[in-house]
């Protein structure tokens, strides 16, 4: 890892020479990319930026940070409870262990003040994986969590985010503040959230597993999905735009006139897409729907 770190600079010039608009070719002639360390970097950028550049100041507080890594044995299964103020990220991998990445976030009338009160906080992953800390509330903590692809999770946030990628058993989420992200996914996923959008990226052929069932009260849909996919498409809202670039999923709306005004009937769709498959459930009631097409 130490000399990933080395490369930091290295990489940092090529990237800033491709932001700035010089061309592929002469950024190529200038440096000599090796792609494999290219390619490890953007692995570490990847893991490492997790709980970096979290801190920040105003007139009245100051923040800090601190990321702290336990890996555990795993059980088969993952209980998250993120509090408050935290998110909660999951990731399936081919592994045997758990890696948990807690990132402690405080803050105070002074750097000091802040430090103190994040040393309190303390996380625990006996049964449940959770954090205790002051009771003055000044602190939170979001997790990123590796583990099997076989885990079960069940997931629970407030003011926070919920993320899941590469895993392939049973999944129960629910959040009031955040928004959920779901992709390269299998298996029987339930999750909801009240105020937060939904994106959702599907790719293969079709579902593996029981199904995916979404749902939000005030956020939109974004799902994106090969063509070809085969499912049991439900989507829809109830106040708010809907657009496909899947002829199959487009809806018809028409307005109602009454009292001198107009609404829009819901637009929501339940459909065999290619012959049908598992169900894939993704529901607003306001927000808009947006669906997009994958190349497989």
């Amino acid at each position: 890892m130490n000399s990933i770190a080395k490369n930091l600079r290295y990489f940092g010039i090529a990237a800033i020479a491709a932001v700035i608009g010089i061309t592929a070719t002469t950024a190529l002639s200038q440096v000599n990319i090796d792609t494999a360390k290219l390619k490890q970097y953007a692995e570490y950028k990847g893991e490492y930026s997790f709980c970096s550049n979290n801190n920040w100041s105003n007139n009245e507080k100051v923040s800090t940070s601190d990321l702290r890594e336990i890996t555990v044995a795993s059980t088969g299964s993952i209980n998250v409870d993120a509090g408050k103020n935290g998110g909660i990220s999951v990731k399936g991998e081919d592994r045997s262990d758990v890696l948990i990445r807690a990132c402690v976030q405080a803050w105070g009338v002074s750097e000091e003040a802040a430090r103190a009160s994040a040393s309190s906080v303390r996380i625990s992953t006996g049964g449940e994986i959770k954090a205790d800390g002051p009771q003055d509330g000044n602190w939170s903590v979001s997790y990123q969590i590796l583990a099997p692809r076989n885990t079960n999770t069940s997931l629970t946030a407030i003011n926070g985010g919920i993320s899941l990628s590469g895993l392939e058993g049973k999944a129960e989420f629910t959040t009031k503040n955040g928004g959920i992200n779901i992709g390269d996914l299998a298996g029987d996923v339930v999750g909801k959230t009240s105020n937060g959008g939904i994106n959702v990226k599907l790719s293969g052929n079709s579902w593996k597993g029981r199904g995916l069932d979404l749902q939000t009260t005030n956020g939109g849909i974004n799902l994106v999905l090969p063509e070809t996919y085969a499912a049991n498409v439900e989507t829809g809202t109830v106040n708010g735009g809907y657009k496909s670039d899947i002829p199959a999923l487009n809806v018809t709306t028409e307005n109602i006139k009454g009292d001198d005004t107009y609404r829009s009937r819901s637009k929501r769709i339940q459909t065999n897409l290619n012959g049908g498959g598992a169900p894939i459930k993704i529901v607003t009631t306001n927000g808009g729907v947006k669906i997009s097409t994958l190349k497989n």
